[in-house]
């Protein structure tokens, strides 16, 4: 209990150091600017508290064996000391300690741009992917000064709390959410996906081994959560192999920095590309795809694609890529592969540019596997209901039991606690029930039965008689009424009781405020 409520604080005061950051840099930078300034300097403070971390267990070691201090040096200078724990090399004028020290003096841009040099050239992982530029002109040198001894305040060892956290999409998430108003375009929906979502995609599709694939991956935080779930379960990071694919070029350098910093190895790609108009997998058969698409976007398209063997099922409208998403999903799944990802909940239902053929089709082919209705408030930078889908192939088996020409259907808008007024969580207990049902429902001798108002396992003949609308309203029904025994007579006689007992509670509290209003005047 201690321990929750330690973390609990701990967020608190990075998103106060956060705010604060920002509060450094208004009226100097544009909004959309903020987080890639504090992005590379929140990565270059959390690989140097990584850095000296090892540095001191080596030290320890050394100690321990016996080691005679004058030898320590050739230790504590071999790479191959820091990499073996999947720990960068931080040369000695990008350590942290060195760029606080120079934190007021006016070349402190020129020294942060250096340092991101030296880290590059010295782990090859992060050529050309870390951010520079910070000793432009435009950059005010003493708030940037200022900036540097704040996030220098933020621990990222792995003792600290936000050094075990997607720390860098979390900052994304919170600069994206605190300025969403202000980014427009295809920046806007390039943000984080909330971890809770997250967590409960990973936690229903299980992707213990096997390779992973997101086209649209953000700051890459599906595949640091998916790799997170294979080691709490007992496997290796080397147990699944990372794809993924990202369009904007500054968020495809932040997942290249957020899963070098996690040790996972990942083939992003070259460079950043549209995943429809230049696939860069176009061979990749994944056993899981896990994604959050960008919702409803409607300049999309191109005339190249009119042809796309993609479009299976349908070409999808011009104006919303939505059925795009899912047919690239699928043309990029094994024979036995499962796709779990986000959509906006006009897709159950629209109609619009032929996507209810291609919604019909989907159901017709087996291909829908799972619909989970969300609840709202869980974006920071959008208020558009959403749902999770899971489309799969090979639904007589795939590892599991035939659900052939059933699907199941899973209101959870009830389920989440508000954090703030406009941002829910669900907790581990919400995420466990939803992907529990989906496991008792998908395994052999799962145990599954329907739940009122919550969960329905429907047939082809149900979904059909419902126009191929995939909306789990529709289908989960309303939870059982609690049984009320309670006569009628009596039901109302205490009904009466209350009723006037609170009306003879607000005359005497109408009475007592008219005394203290008079003894005002």
């Amino acid at each position: 209990m201690a321990r929750a409520s330690s973390k609990k604080k701990s967020e608190q005061s990075l998103e106060q150091t956060l705010w604060a950051a920002a509060d450094k840099l208004r009226g100097n930078q544009e909004p959309g600017e903020y987080k890639h300034v504090v992005l590379g300097l929140v990565f270059l403070k959390y690989i140097s508290d990584r850095f000296e971390e090892r540095r001191t267990e080596i030290t320890s070691e050394l100690a321990n064996d016996g080691i005679k201090p004058e030898r320590f040096g050739e230790f504590l200078e071999s790479r191959d000391e820091y990499a073996s724990h999947n720990v960068f090399w931080v040369p000695n004028d990008a350590r942290w300690e060195t760029i606080q020290s120079r934190a007021k003096l006016p070349g402190i841009g020129e020294d942060i741009d250096k340092a991101m040099d030296s880290i590059e050239k010295e782990n090859p992982s992060l050529r050309g992917v870390l951010p520079r530029n910070y000793s432009r002109d435009g950059l005010d040198k003493r708030r940037l000064g200022e900036l540097v001894d704040l996030i220098g305040s933020i621990g990222f060892s792995s003792s600290d709390d936000h050094g075990s956290d997607d720390v860098l999409g979390r900052v994304y998430e919170y600069f994206l959410g605190q300025f969403a108003g202000k980014e427009t375009g295809k920046d806007a929906g390039a943000f984080y996906t909330p971890r809770s979502v997250v967590k409960t995609l990973v936690a229903m599709l299980e992707p213990f081994r096997g390779r992973v694939y997101d086209p649209c991956c953000g700051s890459g935080g599906m595949f640091v959560q998916s790799a997170q779930f294979v080691k709490a379960h007992g496997g290796k990071g080397t147990d699944i192999s990372v794809y993924g694919q990202e369009f904007v070029d500054t968020t495809w350098k932040l997942a290249r920095m957020n899963l070098a910093i996690r040790g996972i190895e990942a083939d992003l790609g070259k460079k950043s590309a549209d995943s429809f108009t230049e696939d860069l997998h176009p061979d990749l058969r994944a056993d899981f795809v896990i994604a959050n698409p960008p919702f409803n976007v409607s300049d999309w398209w191109s005339p190249v694609l009119a042809d796309d063997p993609r479009w299976v099922y349908g070409v999808p409208p011009q104006g919303n890529a939505n059925f795009a998403w899912v047919q690239h999903f699928l043309y990029h799944l094994a024979p036995n592969g499962t796709a779990g990802f986000v959509l906006a909940n006009g897709s159950l239902s629209s109609k619009t540019g032929g996507e209810g053929e291609i919604r019909q089709k989907l159901v017709e082919d087996d291909k829908v596997d799972c619909i989970v209705s969300m609840p709202d408030k869980l974006f920071y930078n959008t208020g558009i209901p959403v749902s999770l889908w899971f489309v799969s192939k090979g639904r007589h088996g795939n590892g599991h039991r035939n659900r052939e020409k059933e699907v199941l259907f899973i209101d959870a808008r009830k389920l989440g606690t508000l954090e703030t007024r406009r941002m829910r969580v669900l907790s581990d207990d919400d995420i466990e029930k939803i992907a529990g049902t989906y496991h008792a429902w998908r395994n052999h001798d799962g145990g599954y039965h329907d739940e009122a108002g919550f969960a329905k396992a429907a047939n082809l003949d149900e979904i059909k008689k419902n126009g191929y609308i995939l909306t789990p309203g529709r289908y989960v029904g309303t939870e059982e009424d609690e049984q009320d025994d309670e006569p009628i007579e009596e039901k109302i006689e205490r009904l009466k009781s209350d009723l006037f007992a609170e009306f003879e509670r607000g005359r005497e509290l109408e009475d007592e405020i008219r005394q203290r209003m008079g003894q005002l005047g």
